[in-house]
């Protein structure tokens, strides 16, 4: 049974930086894409950004290109989510999941685990 537990998130001011962490069990995660997705109130969830777990190729959505930055520490199996300058439209509940397959889907049905969530709240 393959388990998601994110951390990290909180209050921040605009500018600020938060890093987001999904401890993974269950699971030998070689073959597996981990992704970040995100709901803000009222809207649909989005992809952030996803990871390979072995070649570590990642993929971006644009609005946080330059900004975040997704990682993995093999050791650990945990995927971390840097996020710097961060802005009130970052403010969301931010979730880890998980696919095992090719490629990182950038699309909910991509994934079959999902971690409960951690809110994240950018203030201006």
């Amino acid at each position: 049974q393959v388990q998601l537990v994110e951390a990290g998130g909180g209050p921040v001011q605009a500018g600020g930086s938060l890093r987001l962490s999904c401890a993974a069990s269950g699971r030998t995660f070689s073959n597996y894409a981990m992704g970040w997705f995100r709901q803000a109130p009222g809207k649909e969830r989005e992809f952030v950004a996803g990871i390979r777990w072995i070649s570590g190729g990642t993929v971006y959505t644009d609005s946080v290109k330059g900004r975040f930055t997704i990682s993995r520490d093999n050791a650990k199996n945990t995927v971390y989510l840097q996020m710097n300058s961060l802005k009130p439209e970052d403010t969301a509940v931010y979730y880890c999941a998980a696919n095992y397959g090719i490629g990182i889907p950038t699309t909910m049905t991509g994934y079959g685990h999902w971690g409960q969530g951690t809110q994240v709240t950018v203030s201006s």
